[in-house]
């Protein structure tokens, strides 16, 4: 199975299966250009791993391409690469850009979450 990558015309990422704010996009681009990589190629990955003190954990990295089976999106720009088992925990999901006194970060606000743990970093659906 390949691969199709769907671009958001007006950014937002209506009808994808997640949305990017344009901050969360213009921050991540940053990165990946300052860590040299070409923002037309390589992408940011989103992805749910097993850990964290309710089950489940979001973790993103810079991926230099997508992986063959990966959902691809293109909000603001910024290409998000999503694997098949991370998929359903994460449909419907908005990856933001947050600041305040805690420190500033990617954040995902997911709607398939049953319960977080006190500090928003693992989840159970």
């Amino acid at each position: 199975m390949s691969q199709t990558e769907r671009v958001d015309e007006s950014g937002d990422g209506a009808g994808a299966p997640i949305r990017v704010t344009e901050e969360a996009a213009e921050q991540a681009l940053a990165l990946i250009e300052d860590e040299g990589y070409d923002p037309e190629e390589a992408g940011l990955r989103l992805f749910v791993q097993q850990g964290g003190c309710a089950g489940l954990s979001y973790g993103l990295r810079f991926d230099l391409e997508p992986e063959e089976d990966d959902a691809v999106t293109t909000h603001h720009d910024l290409r998000v690469f999503v694997d098949p088992a991370s998929q359903r925990y994460v449909d419907g999901s908005v990856l933001a850009f947050e600041g305040g006194l805690q420190g500033a970060g990617f954040h995902v606000q997911n709607p398939n979450v049953e319960s977080e743990c006190g500090c928003g970093e693992s989840f159970r659906t």
